[in-house]
């Protein structure tokens, strides 16, 4: 977790210090600050950027793939040895198939920032 680490105060040996020193997350701003925030309440991918493994994929039984928006691009690994993506554009409500059989959906989710 070094990510954290950089959370620690810093503390430099042989100064003296009078008071209280600064915490870094009293310092942040922005959205490194919502970041930080949420990193620390256990969501390691606030910006639901990270690979989504694969479900069963039926269309009774969709992927569902997490979008702030009313549309998403996606794009599919599918199969492990190739060496490029199939990418394509998902929208609210309305299922899509990949070339490799997989079926996905968008599934609504409150917006990070």
């Amino acid at each position: 977790m070094r990510f954290l680490k950089a959370l620690l105060p810093i503390r430099r040996p042989g100064v003296r210090v009078y008071g209280q020193l600064h915490d870094t997350l009293d310092q942040l701003t922005g959205i490194e600050k919502k970041e930080i925030l949420a990193h620390l309440a256990g969501d390691c991918d606030p910006f639901r950027m990270m690979a989504i493994r694969k479900g069963p994929g039926t269309w009774e039984c969709p992927n569902l793939i997490p979008s702030a928006h009313s549309q998403r691009l996606l794009a599919c690994l599918c199969h492990p040895d190739d060496m490029h993506l199939e990418y394509m554009w998902l929208h609210q409500g309305c299922p899509k198939r990949c070339g490799c059989g997989y079926w996905f959906q968008l599934c609504p989710v409150a917006s990070f920032v």
